[in-house]
């Protein structure tokens, strides 16, 4: 029997598709209305309300606790305060990922972690590994559950129910109380918008809920799915785990690998000068680094509008871009060769509502990865492989303001 999540009794009503899928064994619906724009454009321009319990929970506490992130995590845990948040990496020893999260400072000694897949027996052995007498991981998945709240109102929603929430930078973590609930709120999120994400004991989730919902009545509250959450990550430029890459420990060649640069994750080793810490990989990041290896790197596309609509337009048919969502792999190829000439593929696929074109995000090598190179993306019209330009951009191809700004400063914009 698949699980459920401690916020299904609320869900189950309003899935009026009657569609759901598993994300780590619990049901989880892809969209709850018909119209999944309508759920896409809650984060976009009024707030919306995610169930994020299936991720995996896990807690750090002990002396001993930041010793063994610190020796785990590629970003130094040391940088990262009680009541402030990161995202990071670990990888394997020759320096390819494993996982990616999020790590929570919540308490002196005491640490809250995010990821895809279970993670729990990993750090314990890497911990009898060190020989740490009080370093405890815990698995908390079922202890709590999660709701990320996103989109232009997020903070007027939130502001309703604490006044804790006035002060929180971006990436910063607090603990209050909603609806005399405890509550860990961090201002994090997947959408590339403003956004929080709120942790709650599973005992307390409908409470939390219906405060939230009660508070966004004014604001259009919108309950989504997780394929709005991932056409707005696609255009946050955010990479998702079994999709634009894959964990070094279920790969069986090489070619499946990939190391932090060339997801292009290089900003987590800007200050590695200054870092004297002994990480697992860091020698063959180092490398990589010096030696300038990596084979390619993770960047965003956007295809040309107006030669997509004439692939379409000569096969007699009109150009799809209502709700187009993929996840699929699209070859690229070197821009004008005589014969296709591969050089690689596209991982995610947008028609983005927001900014009315065709993005992805793409593996290229190097030589093609600067913005404005032209590149040739293969998409399939009618069946048929055609190819339609496409031009490296920078990523993100969206990045409000209001997603960083001090809410003092107008986090509307």
């Amino acid at each position: 029997m698949p699980l459920t999540t401690p916020f299904q009794a609320r869900l189950a009503p309003l899935n009026q598709t009657g569609i759901w899928k598993h994300w780590s064994g619990y049901l989880v619906a892809p969209q709850y209305q018909p119209s999944l724009n309508a759920e896409y454009f809650a984060i976009r321009n009024a707030v919306s309300l995610l169930d994020t319990s299936p991720l995996f929970k896990l807690r750090f506490s002990g002396q001993d606790a930041p010793r063994l992130l610190s020796h785990a995590l590629v970003r130094n845990i040391d940088d990262c305060d009680v009541g402030r948040a990161q995202y990071t990496c670990w990888c394997d020893a020759r320096g390819f990922v494993l996982q990616d999260g999020v790590v929570l400072h919540v308490a002196p000694g005491e640490y809250q972690l995010t990821a895809a897949e279970p993670t729990l027996h990993y750090f314990r052995a890497l911990a009898r590994e060190m020989k740490l007498a009080d370093a405890t991981i815990e698995d908390i998945s079922s202890e709590f559950g999660i709701l990320a709240l996103s989109g232009p109102h997020a903070h007027h929603v939130l502001a309703q129910l604490t006044d804790a929430a006035n002060s929180l930078p971006y990436f910063g973590v607090m603990q209050t109380e909603i609806a005399r609930c405890e509550v860990t709120v961090s201002r994090t999120g997947y959408t590339g918008d403003l956004g929080y994400e709120l942790w709650v004991r599973s005992a307390d989730a409908l409470t939390l809920w219906d405060a939230l919902m009660a508070a966004g009545r004014g604001f259009n509250i919108t309950p989504i799915g997780t394929t709005a959450l991932k056409m707005s990550r696609v255009e946050a430029g955010l990479l998702l785990m079994g999709t634009d890459f894959h964990s070094s420990r279920f790969a069986w060649v090489d070619a499946q690998r990939e190391t932090p640069h060339e997801l292009g994750w290089g900003w987590m080793f800007r200050r590695l000068g200054q870092d004297d810490r002994d990480f697992i990989g860091r020698r063959a990041i180092e490398a990589e680094i010096n030696e300038r290896t990596s084979r390619w790197k993770t960047v965003g596309i956007a295809v040309d509008p107006y030669d997509y609509e004439r692939v379409y337009a000569e096969a007699g048919i009109i150009a799809p871009r209502h709700e187009l969502y993929s996840e699929s792999t699209m070859s690229i190829y070197r821009r004008g060769a005589k014969e296709w000439d591969y050089a690689g593929y596209g991982s995610s696929f947008l028609a983005s509502p927001i900014l009315r074109k065709p993005i992805a995000l793409a593996k290229l090598p190097l030589d093609l990865a600067k913005r404005g190179t032209e590149v040739d993306l293969e998409i399939p019209v009618i069946r048929q492989p055609k190819n339609v330009l496409a031009r490296v951009e920078p990523v993100p191809f969206f990045n409000p303001p209001r997603k960083t700004a001090p809410v003092d400063e107008g986090v509307n914009r």
